[in-house]
């Protein structure tokens, strides 16, 4: 077996948006929330299901996920694997816009049902080391969760070390899938859920088609294109830096030799002396004290 990268964008839209396979995303979902029995998510509407992109057409990694039951959650699910620019406040915007677009204007607010986004993060982004965080709005002073309808969780993979813990729960194997299985040859001996098993079978890339395997590939290249424009533009801003850095020590640097001189020669130090003395042309001494040159 060779897997594919999950964080591949054609990689994870194939493995959590297949339609016919809604096991997938429907077991990820509740390890992630770590749902109770009574509570287990059974049935998922996926409203962007994964399709084939024309080579100039791929889009970013995010699913857009409605639990059909009687809950009738709204599930966002992303995947990020750079930080983007103000990735904080992009994630509350687009939650609340899923949220508030569930009515029109004038409709009863109490049609609005609760949004859930799960981020997956190939950075470090909160402090603390728990790969997995939930973030709620709550009381301060009572640390109730009184506001319900908005829920926010992170996995941050760089905190995840499969060196250090045994891995054992069922988020604790799909964490290790999404994140390890490009250097996996076989599937773990330890996962015995049907729908991350399923996850395994289908990132093995001998049951992937000529067409999805090229746009997989053309993904790889453009996310390293991009990687290394950003290093270019880094190395380019630096250089720059580093060349205004010189220009004002430089310019430093003159206006110093220049009031030294000054002071020299209202102490009665001859301009010869004072050229000699700093190591700077007769001439450069002259100017700076307007004598006309001699010579």
């Amino acid at each position: 077996m060779k897997f594919v990268d999950i964080k591949n964008d054609i990689a994870f839209r194939k493995i959590f948006g297949n339609e016919k396979k809604k096991e997938i995303l429907i077991s990820f979902l509740n390890a992630v929330l770590e749902l109770p029995k009574g509570k287990l998510i059974r049935t998922i509407e996926i409203k962007n299901p994964y399709q084939l992109p024309e080579i100039k057409g791929l889009k970013s990694s995010i699913l857009d996920v409605r639990v059909t039951d009687e809950r009738e959650i709204s599930y966002i699910v992303e995947m990020q694997v750079e930080e983007p620019d103000g990735f904080d406040k992009r994630v509350q915007y687009y939650t609340a816009k899923q949220y508030s677009s569930q009515i029109e204007i004038g409709e009863d607010y109490p049609n609005l049902n609760q949004v859930i986004f799960i981020g997956i993060l190939n950075f470090k982004f909160f402090e603390g080391d728990d790969y997995l965080t939930k973030h709620l709005i709550t009381n301060q002073k009572t640390g109730k969760q009184e506001l319900c309808d908005l829920e926010y969780n992170f996995i941050e993979l760089p905190k995840f070390n499969e060196d250090e813990i045994i891995i054992e729960t069922l988020i604790e194997k799909w964490i290790f899938f999404i994140k390890k299985a490009p250097n996996l040859d076989v599937i773990p001996e330890n996962v015995t859920d049907a729908g991350l098993k399923q996850a395994y079978t289908d990132a093995d890339k001998h049951n992937w088609t000529k067409e999805e395997l090229l746009a997989y590939d053309y993904a790889s290249m453009r996310k390293t294109d991009e990687l290394g424009k950003i290093q270019l533009a880094t190395k380019r801003a630096v250089n720059k830096a580093l060349e205004i850095e010189r220009e004002i020590e430089q310019k430093k640097q003159k206006q110093k030799e220049i009031e030294t001189v000054k002071e020299l020669y209202k102490i009665g130090v001859s301009p010869e002396n004072i050229s000699t003395a700093l190591k700077i042309k007769i001439k450069f001494v002259n100017e700076i004290l307007d004598i006309k040159d001699s010579n």
